[in-house]
């Protein structure tokens, strides 16, 4: 084997490992935001929590990253440790599916029909195929079906190339010798575990195993503890995922650990065990590549059943290990894990419900506040002002996470929402900074024992309802995306606009027949000012949510074509609206 041959098989590597990428990142893109719900569907059952750690790994076809997601989960809070010993073990069985994808390349018959099942055969049609959807169709999930078919094309063409390459080893002597040594249990397990660790991924070692055993030269003997370290091996991705996570996230790690190492040592002494007393003849037989995926696959399968029922053993283990710390902080933004970074459809849900959590606070600081004005309270408004200091450090935290998510490979609705909750963070921060300002003007009523006439008062109590729903009604759009409840705020919104004015033309009247003193209506009109500015936020964020489902919106043409061109609709909306906010009869009027 020359230097061309070793340059070759890095080549073939390079290639492999790159198309197993691609092809992870379009599974991934189009199973978009869908891994979050497939992952909250948990229950207390460990075995569905091993069919979802199946599943989701047959999806991004990586144990690995499931694994780091699971350990992100654990970390953020979202995920029991118990519950995460199931999705792990499934993560295993999972990452099994791409050796037997990878076994399709020995596939040798003179039959036609068998022939096309040969990746040779039938990946130049998938390579035109994904090719044309990349390059012509504008449909993003066609993009990315497109995106899977060259991935896998990419991915079988590097195995050829590889197994190509090391086709020569089969007439070099000292290669021989190397495999035979492996077919020593503890050296071949420690090369397999070495090999997985470095390239951090199980299936590109179980791959590499593959390819090389299309020499002949690999047998049984050698490829069985190969095997047994690779699972080993490729726990280093999640261990080194836990580094500065919490307790439960490191044991997490830990668990993924002892699953494999006590599998691994179940499996080895039972196995050479028996063959101390039978001696398995087929060691010294040449193995395949579906033979690989045989055992690849029966080890995942058996350890699981065998350790599934002592999964809370596992679970000792690792507390075990990893003792509790008492001065351990939790931290509520902790969900904002940079694990989920490499599952950026995830990330972007994650970012999403935290935003959603950062609305609830503001409606719950300016629900706080306008209570303040019929009853004032310096506890409450203590509450209002760190409500207020949380909101704040919701605005920088999830600002910072989408700013990481931003360098990261987005689906066309994926990055629409993205942008959407930078706006919405902002809005959502004025909103609480406005909601202070009302608290600020109760307390300076409350501290120079002033207060509204009984007409300003009921007047006020109308705006602050129709205020208090638009408030309601537009966080509740953004938590559903609802488009259609979306369009029903811009008439709530006009109808504050109108409500406020008439507050200020009734006010300007008392100030005139002397019925409010100047320093009640600086304080009136900045209450007025204030809640209308929060109306003005809240139609920002139902407008965003009309921008999500809508292609090639702009929020100044909507206004325009929904107050002019259908301005008969839109008046016939907004009177009915307006019927529900009648002001009692003025005191005064201004002549």
């Amino acid at each position: 084997m020359d230097i061309f041959a070793v340059l070759s098989m890095i080549a073939g590597l390079a290639l492999f490992l790159y198309g197993m990428n691609e092809m992870g990142n379009g599974l991934e893109k189009i199973s978009g935001g869908k891994l979050k719900s497939i992952l909250e569907r948990l229950t207390s059952s460990k075995f569905k929590g091993v069919l979802l750690g199946a599943g989701v790994t047959c999806i991004i076809q990586s144990s690995s990253a499931t694994t780091v997601m699971v350990v992100g989960l654990v970390n953020s809070g979202i995920m029991k440790l118990s519950q995460a010993i199931g999705i792990i073990m499934g993560a295993n069985i999972g990452t099994t599916i791409t050796s037997w994808l990878l076994s399709l390349t020995g596939i040798q018959s003179d039959n036609v029909f068998i022939k096309l099942l040969k990746p040779t055969s039938f990946t130049p049609i998938l390579a035109l195929i994904g090719i044309i959807f990349i390059m012509f169709s504008k449909n993003e999930k066609k993009k990315d079906i497109g995106t899977i078919f060259l991935g896998f094309t990419v991915l079988m063409f590097g195995m050829n190339i590889m197994s190509d390459a090391v086709a020569p080893l089969a007439d070099v002597p000292e290669f021989r010798n190397i495999m035979l040594a492996f077919s020593n249990p503890i050296l071949g397990m420690i090369a397999g575990a070495v090999l997985t660790a470095i390239i951090q991924s199980s299936s590109a070692s179980v791959g590499m195993l593959q390819a090389l055993s299309l020499t002949g030269l690999v047998s049984y003997g050698a490829a069985i503890p190969i095997i047994m370290g690779q699972n080993i091996g490729t726990c280093i991705t999640a261990i080194l995922s836990s580094i500065g996570a919490n307790k439960n996230a490191k044991r997490a790690a830990a668990v993924h650990l002892y699953f494999n190492l006590v599998g691994t040592f179940i499996f080895m002494i039972v196995f050479y065990g028996i063959n101390l007393v039978v001696n398995f003849d087929f060691l010294g037989d040449s193995i395949n590549a579906a033979g690989i995926a045989v055992i690849h696959t029966s080890f995942n399968l058996a350890a699981t059943f065998i350790l599934l029922p002592f999964s809370g053993l596992l679970e000792k283990m690792a507390i075990i290990t990893i003792k509790d710390d008492k001065d351990e902080e939790v931290d509520e933004f902790q969900i904002l894990d940079e694990r989920f970074l490499e599952t950026p459809a995830y990330a972007i849900n994650i970012a999403f419900d935290v935003t959603n959590k950062m609305a609830a606070l503001a409606r719950e600081g300016f629900t706080k506040a306008i209570g303040l004005l019929e009853n004032y309270d310096s506890d409450i408004a203590k509450e209002v002002k760190e409500i207020e200091n949380r909101v704040d450090r919701y605005e920088d935290e999830i600002g910072r996470y989408l700013l990481q998510i931003s360098g990261k490979d987005l689906t066309v609705k994926d990055s629409r929402l993205h942008t959407i909750i930078l706006h919405w963070i902002g809005e959502y921060e004025r909103i609480s900074d406005l909601s202070v300002n009302v608290m600020q003007a109760a307390k300076e009523m409350n501290d120079k024992g002033i207060s509204f006439s009984d007409s300003a008062a009921n007047e006020l109590k109308v705006l602050v309802r129709a205020v208090d729903d638009i408030v309601k009604s537009s966080l509740d759009v953004a938590l559903s995306l609802d488009a259609s409840k979306a369009r029903k705020i811009e008439p709530l919104e006009d109808v504050i606009d109108s409500i406020n004015k008439e507050l200020n033309n009734r006010h300007i009247a008392r100030l005139k027949y002397g019925l409010c003193t100047s320093e009640l209506g600086f304080i009136f009109a900045d209450i007025t000012t204030s809640l209308e500015r929060i109306s003005d936020h809240c139609s920002n964020v139902a407008l965003y949510v009309i921008q999500l489902a809508t292609d090639d919106f702009d929020i100044h043409d909507y206004i325009d074509e929904l107050k002019h061109k259908n301005k008969d609709e839109f008046y016939k909306e907004y009177k009915m609206v307006k019927s529900q906010y009648k002001l009692p009869e003025p005191e005064v009027t201004i002549d």
